[in-house]
């Protein structure tokens, strides 16, 4: 029997006006705040948190009838939204991105991608977003994991105004979908509106290296070495990734075809994310040389804010100027060109395998 949907208040104006969180132009607040406007408008969608906090004061406080609470037991969670999702609800999942990709992915597989179900994920904390938790809270391996399980959209937005066109766009897909969060608040990248998912957004024009970055601080970083670049006479194209999967992968291949090779940035391990993707698909459409830059394969080992633990990881705008020099220049790209003892120093601190940093295809 379908659960009949839960006429919204009769203003939804002032539903939103009463109960939606204060612009702060992080990631999380423009979510709750378009997750509020587009439940007010659709009696099919329902919140399930995971004792996230914040969502009560602005769902919960509008339509308690369609928020759930089922505690930190983000596999039963998962089960619940599978459940309601089979009955004709559009359930939104809220936890961390930790949690989502790792103690529930059995439920995740399982009960919703099999079925394909149109469960929304919501994980926020994501990469290494939550750097002073600790590695328990780093997630740096959820594209990986849900990028490979059938009928799985995967997007994580540039900003915090992207994330609303992301959160609406989802809303209509018909299939399960997995969104990743960041923490903080970050600066606006600008570009184009226009918003399609598996279609990148081309944030600047060059023809001598494309940069293809996945998250806020990457997209940032990517176009902060874009423009130092630009003072050495190099034109480098910034791509902003959004969907990990399905991939955008006409824009690859032009970019593959138009200049000396690409070089990606994201907040993911170096493998099986945005890099390992983006060489999978040129290798098979359009070979090119690719320089990965993300986070290595070992685990942190002290906490420490977000930037810190990407510019231990070698993921700063710095480097992604000298990776696309490299690939401009048909150098090899190194990691640690002045730091001959930068292990003493790497919130990582472990050894470094060449084969981490650099995939070439």
């Amino acid at each position: 029997m379908p659960v009949p949907a839960t006429p919204a208040p009769a203003s939804a104006q002032d539903a939103v006006a009463a109960h939606a969180p204060s612009w702060d132009g992080s990631d999380r607040t423009a979510y709750r705040i378009t997750l509020l406007e587009l439940a007010l408008s659709d009696g099919r969608i329902w919140c399930l948190d995971s004792d996230m906090g914040g969502l009560e004061k602005s769902f919960q406080a509008a339509l308690p009838d369609r928020y759930v609470d089922l505690g930190i037991a983000e596999a039963n969670m998962v089960s619940v939204a599978a459940g309601l999702a089979a009955t004709g609800v559009r359930p939104f999942v809220n936890t961390m991105a930790a949690f989502a990709s790792a103690r529930a992915l059995e439920q995740v597989k399982t009960d919703i991608a099999y079925p394909g179900l149109p469960v929304r994920i919501v994980a926020t904390h994501s990469g290494l977003s939550a750097g002073h938790l600790g590695p328990t809270h780093h997630a740096t391996q959820d594209f990986a994991a849900l990028r490979t399980l059938p009928g799985m959209t995967v997007m994580t937005p540039a900003d915090a105004d992207e994330t609303v066109r992301m959160v609406r766009a989802a809303a209509d897909l018909p299939g399960p979908v997995y969104i990743r969060l960041g923490r903080a608040a970050t600066e606006s990248v600008g570009g184009p509106a226009e918003f399609t998912v598996g279609r990148a957004r081309r944030l600047r024009e060059g023809g001598d290296v494309t940069i293809v970055a996945a998250g806020s601080l990457p997209v940032l970083f990517a176009l902060q070495a874009a423009r130092s670049l630009a003072a050495e006479g190099v034109r480098a194209a910034v791509l902003d990734m959004h969907t990990i999967k399905p991939l955008d992968v006409a824009a690859l291949v032009e970019a593959a075809r138009a200049g000396a090779g690409l070089v990606t940035v994201e907040d993911h391990s170096v493998l099986g994310g945005l890099g390992g993707a983006v060489a999978e698909t040129l290798s098979a459409h359009a070979p090119a040389r690719v320089v990965a830059l993300g986070v290595p394969d070992v685990f942190a080992t002290r906490p420490g804010g977000h930037r810190e633990q990407l510019a231990g990881a070698g993921v700063t705008a710095e480097a992604v100027h000298r990776a696309a020099r490299a690939v401009v220049d048909g150098r090899p790209y190194d990691r640690h060109p002045h730091h001959p003892h930068h292990h003493q120093h790497d919130p990582h601190h472990a050894p470094h395998h060449p084969t981490e940093e650099e995939n070439v295809s």
